[in-house]
């Protein structure tokens, strides 16, 4: 009779490991959702880097309103052109800073002289050292800031109609707004 070698097994442990962290993954509260470690902490340090002679702001600017959103874009970003409307209405109700990572403040401005400025304040972050300081994967981002400073939530993608009902006026609800 023929011994079995015990390194026949690895292939079938290595095949049951990766199917176990695949079935863990797929069955999460928000298999989509990008976690951000900044949710229930103060929002970080915010550099100061105005975007030529806009308003810019502060962190001590993301304090004292009853709700405010932090929103990463760029020019280039097509789905932050798709979102622009969507920062236009709820700049009306809420103040809406923004943190630009265009390649050249000049785009910026052509963006916003084009689709109109939603921002309350705005940023260049050119270095993207801030990007990294909020955790932001990609662009757009959008982060939902308390009276306190502190982060409530953060929003990967684009705010489309869909994502404002679904997700972010649960938020807001639940914030007392």
């Amino acid at each position: 009779m023929a011994k079995i070698s015990p390194l026949m097994a690895v292939p079938l442990l290595v095949f049951s490991a990766f199917a176990g962290m695949a079935f863990i993954g797929l069955h999460r509260e928000d298999p989509d959702g990008l976690p951000s470690v900044l949710v229930g902490r103060e929002v970080p340090t915010v550099a100061p880097a105005p975007l030529l002679d806009y308003p810019h702001f502060t962190s001590a600017d993301l304090s004292g309103e009853d709700i405010s959103l932090v929103n990463f874009w760029a020019s280039w970003c097509a789905p932050c052109r798709a979102e622009h409307p969507n920062l236009m209405e709820l700049a009306k109700t809420y103040p809406v800073y923004g943190i630009n990572q265009d390649y050249g403040e000049k785009d910026a401005a052509a963006f916003l002289n084009e689709l109109g400025n939603p921002y309350t304040g705005l940023l260049y972050d050119g270095s993207k050292r801030q990007s990294i300081d909020w955790g932001v994967y990609g662009l757009p981002e959008t982060f939902v800031v308390d009276a306190n400073g502190k982060i409530l939530a953060r929003i990967a993608g684009p705010l489309t109609q869909r994502v404002i009902d679904q997700t972010l006026a649960p938020i807001l609800a639940q914030a007392g707004q």
